[in-house]
């Protein structure tokens, strides 16, 4: 984990998960409570366009590019570690499975209930019961996420300042 292209890996991931933990931390500080203030039927909508919109390059380059850094990174890390135990590798390793565990909590529940809330019909009756059963499981989970991020981030980011 000490080549000059382990450290740039490093550093981009670092990145990566930084921008992604702040993406994800602003639904957790004011989006979603800005959503609650609207009447159900409102955020059911808002959200829905904010989903719609959301898959684009500037959330998914960072969110699946860092991803596979990851995944790349785990395996070096992996590897470097089998050869001596170092604290670069422990916190490469650290900070890689941190920010897998937010992908991870946004591909295995955070789109699937968008993809469900994108069905829904925000004209029709009872969304204020579809909007608290999406949105207090969804900002539980994205306070998660956004932790493990943003502590997956401070770990990759300390690698590259140990010596």
């Amino acid at each position: 984990m000490t080549t000059g292209a382990g450290t740039l890996l490093a550093a981009l991931a670092a990145l990566g998960a930084a921008l992604v933990a702040g993406v994800l931390l602003a639904f957790s500080a004011f989006v979603m409570r800005a959503l609650d203030a609207l009447a159900p039927a409102d955020a059911v909508r808002a959200m829905q366009e904010i989903n719609r919109l959301a898959p684009g390059p500037g959330l998914l380059v960072p969110l699946m590019g860092t991803a596979l850094l990851c995944v790349a990174l785990t395996v070096l890390a992996v590897l470097s570690l089998a050869t001596g135990p170092s604290a670069r590798g422990w916190l490469v390793l650290v900070g890689c499975v941190l920010y897998l565990v937010a992908f991870a909590i946004t591909a295995g529940y955070h789109v699937p209930a968008n993809d469900a809330l994108a069905l829904v019909d925000p004209a029709a009756g009872g969304t204020r019961e579809v909007w608290r059963a999406y949105a207090r499981p969804w900002v539980l989970l994205n306070h998660v996420r956004t932790a493990a991020a943003a502590l997956g981030a401070a770990a990759l980011l300390a690698s590259l300042v140990d010596r």
